[in-house]
């Protein structure tokens, strides 16, 4: 099953655009679980200290602080899977002390050799420096684990969460499904005292996303075009590959995996009748050189919109709109995407609409300079926990606000960069504290 001349084209050009990603360590990421980020390509900043205080002055942070408002008495959750290393900061980009849980199976906080959840907790530090940080992580694949460190955190009287991990298989793609539920529950029950709020990383897979109607075509394939029933999979250099499809109730797909090198399937993801699906999920291992082209088909009910999504890969066909994964996808979730110095969408940030509520609601700055390693932190894994850190000192401020409160001022107060009002692309506009 040969990807078309076009496609294949296509899949030449978006290797040689997005190239293969990093994890916060530096090394090449070992598994597609780790797709939060793209990591900075961008040079060190030879002065990080300097491009640190420019990014506090626009955020309104330095004259917050010079006012004694540092995020004192507030409690922040890093949410993440990647804590590698996180001791050795302690004192410096991170606080003296943090309270740490693990919920994986292991009860290792370091056991994924990654340190995007210290990244994450840096940025947050440095902009409420007098909060006190929870670190929770959990297993990749594991929702009911996240769900507990969820808890585990409002247990613990966390008023901010931060989670810069996506995982798109664990919603329909439009805000809903049992994960979602779940977390709305954990947060309506911890709305008692007029709290909690969690901001998430808007994704960055505005790229490697595609959304749209079920087209049957050629024996019973879905149409990505007009004929062209292979979507090409752009595998990272060194990654392994998560290729997910979801959609709303009502609907089922089989999703199917092809080396189209070798002409033959490696992978398959097809309802077996005895549930109703709302994802499809086929991991594989890329050999070098090899060229894959997803392909669906509809399988039981009446076929309406779907998801499909690249985990480290690019995607040949894709389209931007309605790109926003779990958890940012639900309304009880404040997203945040990334844009550049000059104030223009990062090409990778998700973007909206979104049919439960307006998506993304903010965006933020990258790259964001670090402290303990040259290269700087991008992607909207460090716009997400930027908004969290302004949320954490308008609440050190008011104390006696509610999360409706703090996320109404922080949208009041955003620089609205598109058309205005809301828009799919830069939501409410750029953070800024009042």
């Amino acid at each position: 099953m040969r990807a078309s001349l076009s496609s294949l084209a296509r899949w030449l050009l978006l290797v040689l655009l997005l190239g293969p990603a990093e994890s916060g360590s530096g090394s090449p990421r070992s598994s597609a679980e780790a797709c939060a980020t793209p990591d900075s390509f961008a040079a060190a900043d030879p002065l990080p200290a300097r491009q640190r205080e420019r990014i506090l002055s626009k955020l309104g942070v330095d004259r917050w602080h010079s006012a004694g408002f540092r995020g004192r008495g507030i409690k922040i959750a890093v949410l993440d899977t990647g804590f590698r290393g996180y001791r050795a900061h302690l004192g410096g980009a991170l606080p003296a002390h943090v309270t740490a849980r693990s919920f994986r199976s292991d009860a290792g906080m370091e056991t994924r050799d990654s340190q995007h959840g210290v990244l994450c907790a840096e940025v947050l530090h440095t902009l409420a420096p007098d909060a006190d940080l929870l670190l929770a992580t959990w297993e990749p694949d594991r929702s009911d684990q996240f769900l507990a460190a969820v808890r585990w955190s409002l247990e613990q009287g966390a008023q901010v969460l931060s989670c810069s991990i996506i995982m798109p298989s664990w919603s329909d793609g439009e805000g809903g499904g049992p994960v979602h539920a779940e977390l709305k529950r954990l947060f309506d029950a911890g709305r008692l005292s007029g709290r909690p709020l969690l901001f998430a990383s808007a994704g960055n897979t505005a790229q490697r996303h595609w959304c749209g109607a079920y087209h049957e075509g050629s024996a019973g394939w879905h149409e990505w075009e007009a004929g062209e029933c292979d979507n090409p999979i752009l595998p990272w250099a060194g990654e392994r590959v998560s290729v997910e499809c979801c959609w709303r109730a009502g609907a089922d797909y089989d999703l199917f995996v092809w080396d189209d090198t070798l002409h033959r399937e490696i992978g398959r993801s097809c309802s077996r009748g005895d549930h109703n699906r709302a994802c499809a999920v086929v991991p594989f291992q890329p050999e070098p050189s090899h060229a894959y082209v997803a392909r669906v088909r509809s399988r039981s009910g009446t076929p309406s919109d779907f998801h499909l999504v690249v985990l480290g890969g690019g995607l040949g066909h894709a389209t931007a709109r309605r790109s926003i994964p779990f958890p940012g996808d639900g309304p009880e979730v404040v997203a945040v995407g990334a844009v550049d110095p000059e104030g223009q969408r990062k090409d990778y940030s998700s973007c909206g609409p979104n049919p439960t509520s307006p998506k993304p609601d903010l965006v933020a700055t990258v790259p964001f300079p670090s402290q303990w390693r040259a290269r700087p932190f991008s992607g909207t894994s460090a716009a997400a926990p930027q908004a969290a850190g302004l949320a954490t000192l308008l609440w050190s401020r008011h104390p006696e606000w509610t999360a409706a409160q703090v996320r109404a001022a922080l949208r009041d107060a955003a620089d609205d960069l598109g058309p205005p009002g809301h828009d799919c692309e830069t939501g409410y506009g750029l953070i800024r504290l009042p």
